[in-house]
């Protein structure tokens, strides 16, 4: 019997309206896929790409931002912010080769559990069906730090 994948998924939440939108959907016992480790963040402003790149790195098969909705963050212009990274980190992405639903962007409020379930549930689905995701292969060529170790001693036994 073979095990199907299960993806990873970090979720940046914001404090405000992403995080206790997921609150809410524990305690209305809204059922989602189990795949998103939440992080809170006081805003989806603060989500700096070196995060996103970081959670991929480390194993993430996808990153979900989620924030207030534009015009209702309690920073001003956070999650504007917050768009103008994910358009620009969705463009450095696409020209590495790592498909774009990998990362996503989402507006929820407080008030709607459902709508940040439905699209941990979507994002799930997404990428399980792309699989894993091969950061070194696709990003590194191959050539990752593992590569250069296996590389560093197979000239040490040649040296000897």
């Amino acid at each position: 019997m073979s095990e199907q994948f299960e993806p990873i998924i970090v979720g940046f939440l914001c404090n405000w309206c992403s995080y206790r939108a997921a609150d809410l959907a524990g305690t209305s016992r809204i059922k989602y896929a189990p795949n998103m480790r939440a992080i809170r963040v006081m805003c989806s402003g603060r989500v700096d790409p070196q995060f996103v790149l970081k959670a991929l790195l480390e194993g993430a098969d996808g990153v979900l931002i989620a924030g207030c909705h534009p015009g209702e963050c309690h920073y001003v212009e956070g999650n504007i912010k917050a768009l103008r990274r994910y358009i620009l980190l969705k463009r450095m992405l696409n020209q590495w080769g790592i498909e774009e639903e990998r990362v996503q962007l989402v507006w929820a409020s407080a008030s709607e559990g459902n709508i940040l379930a439905d699209a941990v549930d979507r994002m799930t689905e997404q990428i399980r069906a792309l699989g894993p995701l091969q950061w070194r292969q696709l990003v590194l060529g191959g050539n990752g730090y593992q590569s250069l170790q296996v590389a560093k001693v197979e000239a040490a036994m040649e040296e000897v």
